[in-house]
């Protein structure tokens, strides 16, 4: 009996210390898995084709100046991320839903899209062009009027569209894709179609069969976005980045390298608008000199004119009071002489 005691005492010991070996091991895990923690991995979402922000090049490597652009910008702010191109309208959505922490796709910064999206920085200057095909004799956009374009579901080139539709009576076709947005106007589908300037300059020095018609319409900015309110450390990360990228010269090769560089062109820009703004301050005050300055000859004459009519009324007065004095007098002494001529009676 006692030694059946003493091998269940043996067996109840040797539980314990393996229950607390497993409670140690537990913790050390508990404790290894907070220290070791993994670094997020944002997902960015991009467009498919939009060269040459994102494009696939003859390799099979997907580019872009918005890619090249966000690599290097997390390189500087040592950030991970997951690019995924999932199309312009689909990378809206990620976002929106929250299954993509950020989006750079070619995006306008607009005040319509501010109510959604909160945006970096300006990062690239942009407009829209009208393109058509190429053997086309379409040279401005009254060739346009009444015909059907082509344009890209919710880009800034639909948006201006829309807001000359009713104008040149244009049917609206819309396409996912800019490069199914092309097709349809090389075919036939569609007269021409609006595109991001860059975008189509682009595009056609690469031969895709269009030609540009007419001047560019000054457009927004791009700028990298996510969700209003979410995100705040990642863009405060782009920010910082780009601003870093474009101080050390990596933005300016980004741009060369796709041909895209307009940093002359905005700073000749920047010129042109200060010099207007120190003109018209020049002006204004040259206006309000000439105000004051005849405001302060207008006092004086009036000043003047009051002067002179007190100097008369004084002038007036004193004559009055004078001639009053002078019957008071006059009075007084016919009224002495006439009292001495009673007394000498």
């Amino acid at each position: 009996m006692n030694k059946k005691l003493r091998i269940l005492a043996l067996i109840l010991s040797a539980a314990m210390v393996i229950a607390i070996m497993a409670g140690c091991s537990s913790k050390k895990d508990d404790s290894g898995d907070q220290s070791g923690t993994e670094e997020k991995t944002y997902i960015i979402a991009t467009d498919t084709t939009f060269a040459p922000f994102e494009f696939t090049d003859a390799d099979g490597n997907f580019v872009g100046i918005d890619v090249d652009i966000l690599a290097a910008v997390a390189e500087d702010q040592g950030f991970k991320y997951e690019l995924q191109p999932l199309g312009f309208d689909a990378s809206l959505t990620a976002v929106q839903s929250g299954t993509a922490d950020g989006m750079i796709a070619g995006m306008s910064i607009t005040e319509e899209r501010k109510d959604t999206y909160d945006f970096s920085d300006p990062y690239y200057a942009s407009g829209v062009v009208l393109s058509v095909a190429a053997d086309s004799g379409i040279d401005s956009y009254e060739g346009i009027r009444g015909a059907k374009i082509a344009v890209k579901t919710g880009t800034e080139g639909a948006a201006y569209a829309e807001s000359i539709a009713e104008e040149y009576s244009l049917e609206l076709s819309y396409y996912d894709d800019s490069a199914y947005m092309y097709e349809a106007v090389k075919t036939g589908d569609a007269v021409g179609c609006f595109e991001d300037y860059p975008v189509m300059g682009y595009a056609v020095s690469q031969g895709n069969g269009l030609k540009l018609v007419g001047e560019m319409v000054r457009g927004s900015s791009y700028g990298f976005a996510v969700l209003k309110g979410q995100n705040q450390e990642l863009l405060a990360m782009f920010d910082a980045g780009l601003d870093n990228i474009m101080a050390n010269g990596t933005y300016k090769d980004i741009l060369a390298k796709y041909g895209a560089d307009n940093t002359d062109e905005a700073g000749s820009l920047l010129e042109q608008a200060t010099g207007l703004v120190s003109d018209a301050a020049d002006a204004a005050v040259d206006t309000a000199a000439d105000a004051v300055s005849d405001a302060a000859d207008t006092a004086a004459g009036a000043v003047s004119d009051a002067a002179d009519a007190a100097a008369g009324a004084v002038s007036d007065a004193a004559d009055t009071a004078a001639g009053a004095v002078g019957g008071a007098a006059d009075a007084a002494a016919d009224a002495v002489q006439g009292a001495a001529d009673e007394l000498k009676d």
